[in-house]
Parts: C-alpha cells; sequence; structure tokens
C-alpha cells in the first residue's frame, strides 16, 4: 500500500507501481469502440501509462493534452490514457479537445488494472477509482519508468516519463 495525499490529505492505494525491471501486468481495458484491449494490441511500441482519476477534472484534462502534444511524431510510441470513465465520455472529451496522439482506455467492466497496477484508491472520497500515475513500458513489456504522483491535485512529471523515450 503507498500513502498519497488528495489536496493535502493522506489517502492509499490498494499496493504499489510495478518496480521498474519488472515485467509489466497485463491487462484488460475498453477501447472507444468498446473492445476489451490488452497489452498485446500495443505490441512492438513502447507504451507510456498515463493513469488518471478521471479526464472530467482540469489536471486529468491538461496532462493527456500535455502528452498528446509532447509525443506527436513518435510512431513508435503509444500513450495511453488509462481512467474510470465510460468509452463515451473519453472519446467526446478527445474529440472536443483535438487529442489525436494519444488513447484513452476505459476500467469500465473491471478495476482489476486498477489493482494489478497498486493505483485502486481504497479510501477517501475517490475510493475506487485510480490514482494519478505514470507508467513507460518498453517494447518488449519491461517496466523503464513509473510514478506515483504524491498528490493527486499534482501533475506528473512529464520530463522523466518522456526521457526513457530515447
Amino acid at each position: 500500500m503507498a500513502q498519497i495525499k488528495l489536496r493535502g490529505t493522506p489517502v492509499n492505494t490498494n499496493g504499489n507501481l510495478p518496480a521498474v525491471g519488472s515485467a509489466a501486468p497485463d491487462f484488460s481495458l475498453v477501447d472507444a469502440d468498446l473492445n476489451n484491449v490488452s497489452l498485446a494490441n500495443y505490441a512492438g511500441k513502447t507504451k507510456v501509462l498515463s493513469i488518471v482519476p478521471s479526464l472530467d477534472t482540469p489536471v486529468c484534462a491538461t496532462s493527456s493534452k500535455v502528452f498528446n502534444e509532447r509525443i506527436t511524431g513518435r510512431g513508435d510510441t503509444v500513450v495511453l490514457i488509462v481512467s474510470a470513465d465510460l468509452p463515451f465520455a473519453q472519446k467526446r472529451f478527445c474529440n472536443d479537445s483535438k487529442l489525436s496522439n494519444i488513447v484513452p482506455l476505459s476500467m469500465m467492466r473491471s478495476r482489476n488494472f486498477a489493482k494489478d497496477y497498486g493505483v485502486l484508491l481504497t479510501d477517501g472520497p475517490l475510493a475506487g477509482i485510480t490514482a494519478r500515475a505514470v507508467v513507460v513500458i518498453d517494447k518488449n513489456n519491461k517496466v523503464v519508468h513509473s510514478q506515483l504522483v504524491p498528490d493527486i491535485s499534482q501533475e506528473p512529471d512529464y520530463d522523466a516519463a518522456l526521457k526513457t523515450l530515447g
């Protein structure tokens, strides 16, 4: 279990992020067309998992826009924005914000992703959704970077995550 903060108030997660050097846990998430997707759908690519509580918050929206902008031109990398939002809301957000370089994925069918990645909030007003985190997974599905953001109201360290892309 990790302890982080929500605007300064302590909250807990169910576990810890996968360690750098470890194999990334596989997952089953839902894409914009209501298909289940897993790590295998992104084989051969570096995967940046931007894990957010909800795209319907200012910090989550900002981080998605920053990753969308900063990943432009990197065909070998995919940014997966993972949240508890429904795929319809994710798609609307991306369309309204003109975000075409990120892939939103939903936990609508299961919270196993959040549990397996150690980001499921277990208490506080946001219990049941995720903490804010970034995990970078290389082409061989090995974790090369992980950051659990210390306060959910803060943005992640984009530079540290993107530096691992080379």
